[in-house]
């Protein structure tokens, strides 16, 4: 009887903030970790800040379809197969609409729409092949349309678009393979701020209880501590 393989986590924008937690999270788990990172020397120094022997380091730059197929290639030739997909990597943009110009609102839609797309492109198809796989894409109550108008401009409309591509994927892949979107909340990282009330630690437990999630887990969902909420 051949033993269970521990399942492997990949997770986008992972050298600081939800990103480098969510990784801690899934080690203490574990499951193995590729922390993957636009600049791998700082990749590589924040996985050996975690300490954990199954966390590695991989360099990616989500905004290049490129990048994200060399990253494939090395981790298939490594024998790595990615079973759970955290697509966590994100900017802020903060411009109002009338002061918002098109190469900010393009990148906004390169790092959270295209990034993503091109992530599920590259490892979902497996996912759905071997019948296990967990897709979380880090969204935002900003891109929800039923609280309020997504804001602000470039992010709420990219995290939008995030929610929408997190159904088309859930619907185009068997329930073996769970595909939800999360709102971490207001976080204290970088991007969150000081003033934020959320600690970086609660922020990224519905990612990894996402990324965990049983057979029976949900799918195709937006939630916030854990709890579903509305688009």
């Amino acid at each position: 009887m051949n033993p269970v393989r521990t399942r492997t986590a990949l997770v986008t924008g992972a050298n600081r903030g939800i990103g480098l937690e969510t990784c801690r999270q899934l080690d203490r788990a574990g499951l193995n970790v590729v922390l993957a990172a636009r600049d791998l020397a700082r990749g590589t120094a924040a996985a050996k800040a975690l300490g954990g022997s199954r966390i590695r380091a991989e360099e990616l730059d989500v905004t290049s379809a490129r990048s994200v197929e060399s990253c494939a290639q090395r981790l298939a030739a490594a024998g790595t197969e990615v079973d759970i997909l955290v697509n966590n990597a994100g900017i802020y943009p903060t411009a109002g609409f009338f002061s918002l110009d098109e190469e900010t609102l393009r990148n906004a839609f390169d790092v959270h729409l295209m990034g993503a797309f091109h992530l599920c492109r590259a490892f979902v198809p497996a996912m759905a092949r071997r019948g296990f796989g967990r897709v979380v894409n880090v969204s935002s109550g900003g891109g929800a349309l039923t609280d309020n108008v997504p804001s602000p401009a470039a992010y709420g409309i990219s995290k939008a678009a995030l929610n929408a591509l997190t159904l088309v994927v859930a619907a185009a892949v068997p329930d073996t393979v769970k595909v939800n979107a999360v709102c971490p909340g207001w976080v204290r990282t970088d991007m969150g701020g000081r003033a934020a009330p959320t600690s970086v630690e609660d922020g990224a437990d519905t990612v990894a209880w996402l990324a965990r999630l049983p057979d029976d887990g949900p799918t195709g969902g937006f939630f916030r501590d854990r709890r579903r909420i509305g688009w």
